[in-house]
């Protein structure tokens, strides 16, 4: 596992790995200047208590606090927009360390679309809902954030990755013989999604690891039973 992290951050200055962040960070931003015209407009333009000061107030607090939500949520929307093209990610890593794979089966993009959407609103949603365990119960609140978010990455991209070879079917199959050793790879992504910057690049690396496990683990006997099996 060490090694298919040290060799995912290795290929970092790939073209195709820099084209996936640069447009993640590059759609992010586009996504965040129009929220933040559309709700500075918004407040500059409505009176809402009919007091001057207190209206020029509103408007510059409210100002303030969309930048304040922008910088909270950059990272996170970079991410989905990285979502979508997760598959290049994978394509180019085989390219590099495994020249010699045929073409994998390329996923509809409509369909990576709405995966991509389903995984964010997952979670999220998941997330809202652990946040009492998250405030209340210090130490424990790291150990259910880093597993959650652990097991949805790893489920997410080694499917992902596994689908393009395998197809689905056998991809889940897959992932849950390799769920424990899975976790650990999800978790150690899931902590790189909370330091920032290093968070814009984490579901870069995450893809690429998932790669590397993928094809590690194919050589192992269990796998090539999964595998071979008629799902």
């Amino acid at each position: 596992m060490f090694s298919a992290f040290s060799k995912s951050f290795a290929q970092l200055p790939d073209p195709t790995f820099r084209k996936v962040i640069l447009l993640g960070i590059l759609g992010a931003f586009i996504t965040f200047v129009l929220l933040f015209a559309s709700v500075t407009g918004f407040l500059f333009d409505v009176v809402l208590v009919n007091i001057p000061w207190m209206d020029t107030a509103i408007d510059w607090l409210g100002s303030l606090a969309t930048i304040g939500v922008v910088w909270l949520l950059f990272p996170a929307v970079a991410s989905v927009i990285i979502g979508f093209l997760l598959e290049d990610i994978a394509e180019a890593v085989e390219n590099k360390h495994y020249p010699n794979l045929p073409k994998a089966a390329s996923i509809p993009w409509g369909e990576t679309l709405v995966e991509a959407i389903k995984f964010a609103c997952v979670m999220v949603a998941l997330n809202i809902l652990a946040l009492p365990i998250y405030l209340l119960f210090p130490a424990v609140n790291l150990v259910v954030f880093y597993g959650l978010n652990g097991y949805l990455i790893s489920r997410e991209y080694f499917e992902l990755v596994g689908q393009r070879r395998v197809g689905l079917k056998k991809a889940k199959a897959l992932r849950k013989a390799y769920q424990g050793k899975l976790l650990i790879a999800g978790a150690l992504t899931a902590f790189l999604l909370t330091i920032p910057l290093v968070n814009l690049i984490a579901p870069v690396v995450g893809t690429a690891v998932m790669v590397h496990l993928f094809h590690s683990w194919r050589r192992e006997p269990k796998f090539q039973m999964l595998e071979q099996r008629d799902l």
